[in-house]
């Protein structure tokens, strides 16, 4: 069985290389470990995703957008940054007077990984094995090789690693990983509150906490519903996982100062923990790392997606340009190296800034605040992370 490209695993940024690569011609293979079912109907995992607009037009591109329910989409008109217990002005980010009315929209990761899955059943050329598991792999300058489980043996130019952040088959071809562990977990889930959320991405960096409420779609009743993303220690975490309901329900309005008034939880609670993961290089003989497995982010700004998204298409472009071997080092290179250049600034600044935001030394505090406030101040910067976080001009 050969193939241009093995794609293993089928995520969403995995599912869409594949979708990408057949979409130009190439025979494709995804080799997922979950079942059909699970793919065609992913559970709920309490992540929302802030699509940019590149991410929504590459989506609705290749069919995925309306395979979302548009009523589960939410847009977001402001991002607010806050930091400390109480009062100072916060940061704020609106979408632009002329041009788009979002910043962005929020959609939950389940809906997104469902909707590339129905597109990615129905492209020519792209075959989907799942219920499978990856037993052996090898690659070399001559071609890509993995077995199955089953005992199957699939050959390709290319094998693409799109297994997360703590990729095996990275580990297996001897690729090393900065690894920053913030010693924390994240709690997602979803909670209803009586106040709007006015289409508002909060992000507080409070004393002992960092909290995120990202809004999501209105769904008829009174109040609203937001995401709520806690980042504790891990013990901690641990505890409000199993939380009875009515306690957990006391507890997250406690911690979010009852600014939005009861919380109530609607919806599994979902724990992760907080690594972000940068790998030493990208590519090997006839191999290469997308999406988390070549760079996993802190989650602070819900663009993990955005960024494997454009990882696969670098590396779907330097294919396509490439001399015709999907594999060919000339093509592994350039990916590897337009890739770095996008990732490297914005993964070391968002660990700095997720690092010194998170200490609560009076020092760090005064510096944290006065940081907001001058920047709220500084309108080209202000406009230039505007126009990063909506995307739209690639």
């Amino acid at each position: 069985m050969r193939y241009d490209a093995i794609i293993a695993g089928g995520g969403p940024v995995g599912l869409a290389c594949a979708i990408s690569l057949a979409r130009d011609g190439r025979k494709v293979c995804v080799v997922e470990r979950s079942s059909v079912d699970v793919l065609a109907n992913p559970p709920f995992d309490g992540r929302e995703i802030a699509l940019t607009h590149h991410a929504s037009n590459w989506l609705k591109g290749v069919g995925a957008w309306d395979q979302i329910p548009q009523a589960s989409i939410c847009p977001m008109h402001t991002a607010r940054i806050e930091t400390g217990a109480a009062g100072g002005a916060p940061l704020l980010f609106d979408a632009p007077a002329t041009g788009p009315d979002a910043l962005g929209h929020l959609v939950a990761n389940h809906l997104i990984r469902r909707a590339l899955y129905r597109v990615a059943a129905t492209v020519p050329g792209l075959e989907i094995r799942a219920g499978q598991g990856i037993d052996t792999a090898r690659h070399d300058a001559r071609m890509a090789q993995v077995t199955l489980a089953d005992g199957s043996v699939l050959e390709a130019d290319l094998l693409i690693a799109a297994d997360g952040r703590f990729s095996r088959l990275r580990d297996a071809a001897g690729i090393g990983a900065i690894v920053h562990d913030f010693q924390r977990s994240i709690l997602v889930c979803r909670m209803h509150h009586p106040a709007g959320h006015a289409n508002t991405a909060l992000q507080w960096f409070d004393e002992g906490q960092t909290i995120a409420l990202l809004p999501i779609a209105p769904d008829g009743r009174d109040g609203a519903s937001s995401s709520l993303v806690l980042t504790l220690e891990n013990d901690e975490i641990a505890r409000l996982k199993t939380l009875d309901e009515d306690a957990f329900n006391a507890e997250i309005t406690a911690r979010t100062h009852e600014r939005m008034g009861q919380m109530t939880l609607e919806s599994p609670r979902c724990v992760y923990p907080l690594k972000a993961v940068y790998a030493h290089r990208f590519h090997a003989p006839r191999f290469a790392l997308i999406g988390d497995a070549a760079v996993g982010m802190h989650p602070i700004t819900a663009h993990g997606f955005n960024l494997g998204l454009k990882g696969q298409e670098t590396l779907a472009r330097a294919i396509a340009d490439g001399p015709g071997d999907a594999g060919a080092p000339s093509v592994l290179a350039h990916f590897a190296r337009v890739h770095r250049v996008a990732t490297a600034p914005l993964f070391a600044a968002t660990n700095t800034i997720a690092t010194v935001y998170t200490r609560d030394e009076a020092p760090f505090l005064a510096a944290r605040k006065l940081g907001l406030a001058l920047a709220n101040r500084l309108l080209p910067f202000k406009s230039a992370v505007t126009d990063m976080l909506m995307d739209r001009h690639s």
